[in-house]
């Protein structure tokens, strides 16, 4: 088990939504927590929320496309706390539903910054300050399930993501042997305000509003379903950031939410098992390749009990 009381966690896209869940769990552990966020306002109305239930806190304005902001705001974060111990790597944005041969330009270059730069500026700039101090250490880097079973219209969305799985099986493969594991967290729907808050980049960046999510043939969205009860459906970002940490406890690499999911993993798992051609190994591939042909990273995830543990 490990024991968070005292340890740093440094969160980029922590103001809000899933991020914030998963700062709230991290000071709920007792830890010291650094969250990172572009928008101002957010971040002072949560540090007050924080400074008001004693939980140590501290804010960095932080925009993780820039490099030499990621350097000050972690220099700032071992300046009030000593040692970062966990690196969260949550923010991201949304893109408009489309075709990609529709895709701006802008865009598809701002998805790109945010969503996979980003992560690399992070683990970049932290981990080396991880591995420095030589104490247990982990890092998270937040997908989605679209990594896993793509949504139709999403092309950009879903291989990024996709792109953040691979970045993660590769760095807890390169972490081995250290003090230091990686975790990829790929959740299903959740309650947050992703939209509002990628519509809002945009505008700043582009020039442009985020589209409105339903049909786009001016017909009014469906009403809702009677036959659903949602709130079994949209969970809560507390519920994420408990499943964070629960993952970080048990080193697992994968931390998924909805078993809704599997049915449609376990059908994209089957078609790639199928794809390959029904011929024999060949041993003297197997002995010039051997890191091509399999990855011992793979062996570490156990099976995952309910939620909360049973």
């Amino acid at each position: 088990m490990v024991n968070f009381t005292g340890k740093t966690a440094f969160i980029t896209g922590g103001a809000s939504g899933i991020g914030l869940g998963i700062a709230k769990a991290c000071a709920r552990r007792g830890m010291n927590v650094v969250i990172a966020d572009i928008n101002e306002q957010a971040l002072k109305e949560i540090t007050e929320v924080f400074d008001n239930n004693c939980w140590p806190v501290l804010g960095v304005k932080l925009d993780v496309t820039d490099r030499a902001a990621f350097k000050k705001a972690a220099d700032e974060a071992e300046y009030r706390f000593g040692k970062i111990h966990l690196l969260v790597c949550n923010a991201g944005i949304a893109v408009p539903e489309g075709k990609l041969w529709e895709d701006r330009d802008e865009d598809i270059d701002l998805a790109i910054d945010i969503n996979y730069r980003g992560v690399l500026n992070g683990i970049k700039e932290i981990v080396p300050r991880i591995l420095r101090h030589g104490e247990w250490g982990h890092v998270v880097s937040t997908a989605s399930k679209a990594a896993l079973v793509p949504v139709p219209g999403f092309t950009l969305y879903n291989s990024l993501k996709m792109a953040i799985v691979t970045v993660m099986e590769t760095l807890a493969t390169d972490l081995r042997g250290t003090n230091v594991g990686a975790s990829v967290f790929c959740p299903g729907p959740y309650q947050s305000n992703l939209g509002y808050s990628s519509g809002r980049i945009r505008a700043e960046r582009l020039g442009v509003e985020m589209p409105s999510f339903g049909p786009k043939d001016g017909k009014a969205p469906p009403p809702p379903r009677m036959d659903v009860d949602y709130t079994k459906v949209i969970r809560y970002p507390e519920d994420a950031g408990e499943r964070v940490l629960r993952g970080v406890e048990r080193g697992d690499l994968y931390i998924l939410t909805h078993a809704d999911f599997k049915r449609g993993w376990d059908a994209r798992a089957a078609a790639i098992s199928r794809a390959f051609p029904d011929e024999p190994d060949n041993p003297d591939f197997q002995k010039v390749f051997p890191m091509l042909t399999y990855n011992p990273v793979f062996e570490k995830q156990q099976s995952v009990p309910g939620f909360p543990a049973k």
